[in-house]
């Protein structure tokens, strides 16, 4: 076959198609508001390699021109039925007539076209992939020489050549199957995603599900043992008060577990305010010296003036629960130090024990739902800290040697009211 006046659009023409495919799906897959437009969505991503094909197109001869802007017209109409083909259809015809002028042969074609593919769309939806691309093979197959027999009919200088046989009969069905193959690919990929992170949510949610109700569990048994003992007509009143403490207390070991599950599960922070930091740093390590007094740690603080914006309560929570972890870390006592500063447009807060420390896969597990480095520990306040941080657009991070000691470093971003007010 002497191709003289073949050009490099053939590749640009697939281009077209499979940049307009990649496109679609990218769209569908991270825009949630476009999701809801699919068919608008592809009917636009599909009509723009239409109109690239026809304003580059093949040239097989002196007096045949081709291109591959049948290819997006039909997979716009089989993934899309037959309203995204009826579109497609002005579309092309639109452009068609404007480019090259009116042609009645043209117009037929077209129509046919539409025709056969949106009467076969609704069953091709319902195809798995292997038949999907064997039928795509076939359609295109039978619509190349349904409509070259049509064209030989209907015109005079219709000429059937080497080359429009391999660009129009022989190539288009490499190109479909290439296209229809890519969409199932991505179309997959997306399905899986979804349920990959709807499956890490359910994970989630049962393992803080397993992490209440294992640690409300206790308590709860250890209440109803000391009221079924307050039952007994025996019992002195010291011995009475003494078992009623134990009551009151594991239930508000309980309800402490239940606010701190209801704080990490809250969606997001309601009231936003401006947080000083020394000030309120200073509150939670002043609500925090008897604990750290009965284990013995001496608490040294060196807080820098400073503003950030968040919910002070969950604030306030978050380093209640950072500096009790630091306390727990040395339980034979030891120093915890406490110290924030500005850096640029950052606040910085250090954390610092001797404790214990953690090990590499603490490090990596730390705010994990139903996991915590303590006997006891729910988890629940590492993971009330590490959200509440995220919300407020801060990171934390952790450095930390076993047996050595800990520090956490949070950091914030700084507000300033000159320039939040220009």
């Amino acid at each position: 076959m002497n191709f003289i006046y073949i050009n490099q659009n053939i590749l640009d023409n697939l281009f077209y198609i499979l940049v307009s495919i990649l496109i679609y799906s990218i769209l569908l897959d991270h825009g949630k508001r476009l999701s809801q437009y699919s068919k608008t969505l592809i009917t636009a991503c599909m009509s723009i390699p239409i109109i690239l094909c026809m304003k580059f197109p093949i040239y097989i001869d002196e007096y045949c021109v081709h291109d591959f802007r049948q290819i997006p017209f039909i997979i716009g109409t089989l993934y899309g039925g037959w309203p995204v083909g009826a579109a497609l259809l002005v579309i092309i015809l639109t452009f068609r007539f404007a480019f090259y002028g009116f042609n009645l042969l043209t117009l037929i074609v077209y129509i046919v076209i539409f025709i056969i593919t949106a009467l076969f769309s609704s069953k091709f939806k319902n195809f798995n992939r292997k038949i999907k691309l064997n039928s795509s093979i076939l359609l295109i197959l039978f619509l190349g020489i349904l409509t070259s027999f049509i064209s030989l009919v209907m015109s005079d200088y219709f000429r059937i050549t080497e080359a429009y046989v391999f660009y129009f009969i022989i190539l288009p069905p490499f190109i479909i199957v290439l296209a229809v193959y890519i969409m199932e690919i991505l179309k997959d990929a997306i399905l899986i995603r979804t349920q990959m992170v709807r499956l890490e949510k359910m994970e989630i949610v049962s393992q803080l599900a397993a992490s209440i109700s294992h640690e409300i569990r206790n308590p709860l048994t250890v209440v109803k043992g000391f009221v079924q003992l307050l039952k007994a007509s025996d019992l002195s009143q010291e011995v009475k008060e003494q078992y009623i403490e134990h009551v009151v207390r594991e239930l508000n070991s309980a309800e402490s577990i239940i606010s701190e599950y209801l704080a990490f599960a809250k969606p997001a922070i309601e009231k936003v305010d401006n947080i000083l930091i020394n000030r309120e740093i200073g509150y939670v390590i002043e609500m925090i010296k008897p604990l750290a007094n009965m284990n013995l740690v001496n608490i040294s603080e060196q807080l820098t003036p400073g503003i950030t914006r968040g919910n002070i309560q969950h604030f306030k929570q978050c380093f209640i629960n950072l500096i009790k972890n630091g306390i727990e870390a040395m339980p034979n006592g030891g120093e915890l130090s406490i110290v924030s500063y500005e850096n640029n447009f950052d606040i910085i807060i250090e954390i610092s024990d001797n404790g214990i420390g953690m090990n590499k896969e603490q490090i990596n597990r730390f705010g994990e739902p139903y996991y915590s480095c303590k006997e006891k520990g729910t988890g629940l306040g590492s993971m009330l800290a590490v959200k509440t941080i995220q919300t407020m657009n801060g990171t934390l991070n952790i450095n930390s040697v076993s047996n050595k000691g800990t520090t956490i470093t949070v950091t914030l971003p700084a507000y300033h009211e000159d320039y939040s007010n220009k």
